[in-house]
């Protein structure tokens, strides 16, 4: 059977809101019960295959470390090389596949997220990653959703890209796989980009080799056990539970690697960059390298700013999901004038606000991801208690008695370029930095040049002169800017996601231009009635 297929209607998955009394929060309440009360076994996924090692490593919820949710099945560089045997395995008849098949396969696994799935995927993400409701339901359920449906969506669009044919021929473009696997390496904070990064290419054709994050194992699990039964044939995706350099030492010594689909760290984006480059002439074709990395993102606020808009977006931008997001508020340029009143409030804010496990409903902010987390943002605290140069004016208490729980931190900095203005924590820490209103300029400057970052960022105007002016200042400041906003909560298909600088290659998620990274077009020509003669007519005589 041919056609050119009509898509069915592709809008954003709708909110719930988990109200009291609403069925959502009851259904929910009772997924928590349920994963709580099973220690679950999750084994690694190959060629379509449960994979267990014996090596068992334990998943605690963050906020409550006592608490045994799960273990997985530890695997070393030998399952790697399965993963990728696998992967190449499945790859002619995945590639071979018609499109509509594989976007009923992606269609399908939205559907199951988004209903019968809903509330066990919104409760994995809760236990094992310590997310509230509300931001467990804007990730794990919604996101995850918008990015396979709008990714099936943008595969239709840009299928139907084409060239122009002359009278006499006819030119086409083929959108081909690439010629080998994509290495998805995924973060712990977004379970929605977990499983995008692996999604995005196999929509396409390609195979995949997936290491998740040690912390969010559980939840991509899940995903897997989805997509696997949304049809996924065997092999296509491959789910592997490694360390990072077990990974790169096979994964970047293979001829077969074509493609690079990263969220984590500038360090480790780096690292991997340079190994890919060092061993580029082993490659059967140039890998597509595509990484959302860091953030140091930022509010700014002029002298005619609303306190109350500003110090919204503070409490909204950087407190919630612990500030662990890559589009968390992490500084802050406030002019003298408002900032009493915008302290005032958020200080206000900060009194209402609970901290604790997310079965409790009332907390607006849970625990940090793992010990390490904990450690990194406590030491940072201390170290800004003790400085000169700064001060602890709110929050700044530490608890691992329980979880690892980090309680919502405003720093104040003394000078524009104290460490926790510059640099990357991600956690619940801001550092604001309090100008005077007459330097407008001069702390635009600061915020251009006080970070190697430039994920997102957000500014705070009442005046449209000033609002276009600043825009154009800072437009290479961030990949996604906000206007009298937080910096937070890009959805797809509305907010493209990605940043340049440090902060990645600006590939943008769940947009075309992501999908365009993982195919490698060809133009065909084909001569409807072929010349018999070589000669050109501006040859001939009169």
């Amino acid at each position: 059977m041919k056609g050119f297929y009509r898509l069915p209607p592709i809008v954003n998955e709708p909110v719930k809101s988990y109200a009291p009394g609403s069925p959502e929060k009851k259904e929910l309440k009772e997924a928590l019960a349920q994963v709580k009360a099973t220690v679950a076994d999750l084994p690694m996924i190959i060629g379509g295959k449960e994979v267990r090692t014996g090596k068992l490593m334990d998943i605690r919820p963050p906020h409550e470390t006592a608490h045994l949710l799960g273990r997985y099945h530890q695997g070393g560089k030998e399952h790697v090389q399965m993963a990728i045997d696998a992967a190449m395995k499945a790859k002619p008849a995945w590639e071979a596949m018609a499109w509509e098949d594989r976007a009923a396969i992606f269609l399908k696994a939205a559907d199951l997220i988004a209903g019968p799935y809903r509330q066990k995927m919104n409760a994995v993400t809760m236990l094992g990653q310590s997310k509230n409701a509300f931001q467990a339901e804007i990730d794990s359920a919604c996101e995850l959703t918008d990015f396979f449906r709008f990714n099936v969506r943008n595969m239709h669009d840009m299928y139907a890209i084409q060239p122009n044919s002359a009278p006499g021929a006819w030119n086409r473009l083929v959108w081909r796989p690439l010629e080998g696997f994509i290495f998805a390496l995924t973060p712990f904070n977004f379970t929605a980009i977990a499983g995008n990064l692996p999604g995005a290419p196999a929509l396409l054709g390609n195979v995949c080799v997936w290491k998740p994050s040690k912390t969010a194992v559980y939840s991509a699990h899940l995903i897997m056990e989805i997509l696997m039964e949304a049809g996924l044939p065997d092999g296509v995706i491959n789910l592997v539970y490694c360390s990072g350099p077990d990974a790169a030492d096979v994964v970047f010594e293979d001829e077969n690697f074509a493609g690079l689909h990263f969220t984590g760290s500038t360090g480790v984006f780096n690292e991997m960059w340079g190994t890919i480059s060092r061993n580029v002439a082993k490659y059967r074709t140039y890998p597509r390298i595509v990484g959302e990395t860091g953030g140091k993102d930022y509010i700014f606020a002029d002298p005619t700013a609303d306190p109350a808009q500003v110090a919204t977006a503070i409490v909204r931008g950087a407190f919630e999901y612990q500030g662990q997001k890559c589009s968390a508020a992490s500084r802050c340029y406030i002019p003298s004038n408002i900032w009493p009143a915008v302290e005032q409030r958020v200080r206000a804010d900060l009194a209402k606000i609970s901290v604790g496990g997310v079965e409790d409903f009332r907390n607006f902010v849970n625990a940090v991801i793992d010990e390490s987390a904990f450690n990194k943002l406590s030491a940072a605290i201390e170290a800004a208690r003790t400085s000169p140069d700064a001060e602890v004016i709110m929050g700044g208490r530490c608890d691992k008695s329980v979880g690892w729980f980090i309680e919502p931190t405003v720093i104040l900095a003394r000078k524009p370029d104290y460490v926790t203005m510059q640099e990357e924590l991600f956690g619940p820490v801001l550092t604001v930095f309090v100008y005077d209103p007459a330097q407008v300029d001069a702390t635009l400057d600061l915020v251009d040049e006080g970070s190697v970052y430039a994920l997102t960022g957000s500014i705070f105007s009442a005046s449209r002169a000033a609002i276009a002016r600043y825009t154009e200042r800072l437009t290479h400041t961030a990949g996604n800017f906000y206007v009298n906003d937080k910096p937070t909560g890009a959805v797809v298909d509305q907010q493209p996601f990605g940043g340049a600088r440090a902060s990645g290659t600006n590939d943008k998620a769940g947009s075309i231009l992501n999908l365009l990274r993982w195919v490698s077009p060809q133009n065909i020509k084909e001569t409807l009635v072929t010349p018999t003669d070589y000669m050109y007519p501006n040859f001939l005589e009169e």
